[in-house]
């Protein structure tokens, strides 16, 4: 059931959602929209965010902003609440998404903005606004401009980045001894035989299963993200990303040795952004002194290829095997939205933001 929370200029009208049939129904609508936001990231799209929900969400928490045009939707602010003790609105994803943003439709966004700003001012209420891992130019940043109460921009995560083009390109923006490098591992993984083979959608489900299984092999007794081993996660990927293959948004693609399974990748695809999501390799691989990440990078530049994708993302962190492409360094930004009401909201999470970069830096030293 949706709570009418406006009449707007003209055909609009901003609604708020916090059924979770309703959410499941809004699919085709949502798709319709996603293709239509140029900013949209593969973590705004319907299949991943409602299967996050089931996995993740809790009971009563649910609110979905919406801007319909008659039959159609023209922004989605996809959040949840969180609380009591410091109440916020905060983005469908959690931390398992690598950005965090709404969705505006390109044609109308100049008209669907102010009615989206205003919607979700009069859904915070008592609470704060708070957009994690926001990529630069994400379609939150009109929502940021036009907000007429308090407001903050602080750094979140680092993201690498490189242009969406073909491994042979990459290689040669890098410098000579680098780019010689680089085409001496790919021969070595000729040499060792490693093939790959893009999955299809009838064979999703056991591939992930593959991918999920090969990850747990390849960080035992290291640190590894414990979510990427719970059950909960599992069942989200699986619900997900068979219909974010079958629509394009996902390619899974497998590595064999001598016939065998040895590596699985998982990219997720947006119209304009493919990113490298995860994956899982063999140990059999290093002692064949394979180079992985360039085996990885190499299947995830070849679904750019085709010029469509603006970046090629390698997502958050700044781990070294990712610095040896000579990537640019895109920093997500964290927006905070309060109402005059909320501002003390809004100085609270600043001075826990703080707090925590001087703890960073401390341990930096």
């Amino acid at each position: 059931m949706s709570t009418a929370l406006q009449a707007c200029a003209g055909t609009l009208r901003a609604e708020l959602c916090t059924d979770e049939r309703e959410f499941t129904a809004l699919g085709p609508a949502w798709e319709r929209l996603y293709r239509r936001c140029g900013a949209a990231t593969p973590f705004q799209s319907h299949a991943w965010l409602h299967s996050w929900w089931t996995s993740y969400g809790r009971p009563g928490r649910l609110r979905l902003v919406l801007v319909r045009d008659g039959g159609e939707l023209r922004a989605v602010a996809p959040l949840m609440l969180l609380g009591p003790a410091l109440p916020r609105l905060v983005p469908l994803g959690g931390a398992i998404s690598d950005f965090g943003d709404v969705l505006l439709d390109d044609e109308h966004a100049d008209r669907a903005t102010a009615p989206l700003a205003e919607a979700l001012s009069a859904a915070a209420r008592t609470a704060l606004i708070d957009f994690r891992e926001v990529r630069p130019g994400g379609a939150v940043e009109r929502i940021y401009d036009h907000w007429r109460g308090p407001r903050r921009r602080v750094r979140d995560s680092l993201c690498m980045e490189l242009p969406a083009v073909p491994l042979e390109e990459l290689t040669a923006q890098l410098p000579v001894p680098k780019a010689r490098r680089a085409r001496a591992k790919l021969r070595k993984l000729t040499a060792l035989g490693v093939a790959d083979r893009t999955v299809s959608p009838d064979e999703v489900d056991a591939a992930l299963g593959r991918l999920l299984a090969l990850h747990r092999l390849q960080w035992q007794g290291r640190r590894v993200t414990p979510e990427h081993l719970r059950e909960r996660f599992a069942e989200h990927l699986v619900r997900a990303i068979g219909p974010m293959v079958r629509s394009g948004d996902a390619m899974i693609t497998e590595f064999l040795l001598a016939g065998e399974v040895v590596a699985v990748d998982l990219t997720l695809l947006s119209p304009h952004l493919a990113g490298c999501y995860l994956s899982g390799v063999h140990p059999v691989l290093r002692e064949r002194k394979a180079d992985i990440a360039v085996m990885l990078l190499e299947a995830c530049a070849r679904y750019t290829a085709n010029g469509e994708r603006g970046r090629l993302s390698l997502l958050r962190g700044s781990e070294p095997y990712k610095r040896q492409w000579a990537p640019e360094t895109v920093v997500n930004q964290r927006l905070l939205l309060a109402r005059r009401r909320t501002a003390p909201l809004l100085s609270a999470v600043l001075c826990e933001v703080a707090a925590r970069s001087r703890v960073r830096k401390l341990v930096r030293r």
